[in-house]
């Protein structure tokens, strides 16, 4: 039955595809090209199958078996030699896919039924925006571009870093040698600081400016620590029924060094330190219990999660694996966070950096 549900959602989905393509009335082709970098989790996701012709399923968003095909494809496993994280199922590669100059992994991230189930706003990513562009007169594959990218990997690891050297040439080329307006979102300021910190000889040749949206240079110390101590879900109510639960996202997040690259700077020279603060049941030199508020810097934070995870672990393929607070991914983000801190804007590059404040970074870019 479940099978026979899944081949019908497809059959909708295709249908859907031809039906909601329509012509661009207006283009305005003096506008600089524009390319949009999306935040944590803000990418669709393709599991290729090695051994099945090539087999592609999306594993990022899903609706139907969603928990199942993440803990199956997208659970993953550190390797320090490479810093990439890579997946326990060797059967399948994680590929974003390119479709419309990259826009379609960015833009609605289940981009043909689940949307029309359960709401707009818990899969829209880029997808107002680039409507209103379009309006605006900017053109796929000419002044408007996406750039997808695995958000389980390091924001500096070498193959995202080539990826995105290519993306900004072919964007150039395409625009007919016009340079380059970047607006990444969240996290995706943080791989594109690495990348001009790493490749400062193409960030001058194509750049015009550089726009963050909802960016924190330093981390994002209360978001890393609800996602270790507690998992992470995207969306609220009833919709978490469709999507991956907390506990699958927390144990694939555990081995994902961009979550490490989102902690709080520990050596950054801080004007008012993050402080992680929680309340504990202690006894006092008389015995009595007294409920204490505690306070732990960014450096010492790193040892509540290790306590905190230290007997953490995963079942998979029959086998009881280890999870704790990887030390080995630590290293590696206490070197990015050298990077960035070395990345420069140049002085013929514009910067933006929007964001709000008491505020909650929403999942939507509006």
């Amino acid at each position: 039955m479940a099978v026979l549900l899944e081949d019908i959602v497809k059959s909708v989905e295709l249908w859907l595809k031809f039906l909601k393509k329509e012509p661009q009335s207006f283009v305005d082709p003096t506008l600089d090209p524009v390319l949009l970098v999306p935040g944590v989790a803000g990418s669709i996701l393709h599991a290729v199958d090695k051994d099945d012709a090539g087999k592609v399923e999306r594993v990022w968003v899903r609706i139907l078996a969603a928990d199942h095909e993440l803990c199956a494809k997208l659970w993953s496993r550190y390797d320090p030699s490479t810093g990439e994280t890579v997946s326990l199922n060797q059967k399948v590669n994680i590929v974003v896919p390119e479709d419309r100059y990259g826009l379609y992994a960015i833009d609605v991230l289940d981009p043909d039924l689940v949307h029309l189930i359960i709401g707009r706003e818990c899969v829209y990513y880029f997808h107002d925006m680039i409507t209103e562009m379009l309006k605006w007169g900017f053109q796929e594959g000419k002044t408007l571009f996406g750039f997808g990218y695995d958000f389980r990997q390091s924001n500096r690891l070498p193959d995202t870093m080539d990826r995105f050297a290519k993306k900004l040439e072919s964007v150039y080329n395409a625009s007919g040698g016009k340079k380059i307006n970047v607006i990444s979102h969240s996290m995706g300021g943080i791989l594109v600081k690495c990348f001009m910190s790493l490749h400062s000889d193409v960030r001058e040749s194509f750049l015009i400016s550089f726009c963050l949206i909802e960016f924190s240079p330093t981390g994002a110390p209360g978001y890393v620590m609800s996602t270790f101590l507690n998992g992470m879900s995207f969306v609220e109510g009833w919709q978490q029924n469709f999507f991956i639960s907390k506990w699958s996202m927390h144990q694939m997040l555990i081995e994902c060094p961009s979550i490490y690259e989102l902690m709080a700077h520990p050596t950054f020279d801080w004007e008012h330190i993050p402080f992680l603060e929680f309340w504990r049941n202690k006894q006092d030199s008389n015995g009595k219990s007294q409920i204490m508020l505690e306070k732990y810097t960014p450096r010492e934070t790193i040892g509540i999660y290790k306590g905190a995870l230290s007997s953490n672990k995963v079942s998979y393929g029959g086998t009881d694996l280890p999870l704790p607070f990887n030390e080995d991914i630590m290293e590696w983000a206490g070197e990015t966070f050298q990077i960035l801190s070395r990345a420069k804007v140049p002085s013929k590059v514009k910067f933006y950096n929007i964001y709000g404040t008491s505020l909650a970074t929403p999942h939507s870019v509006w």
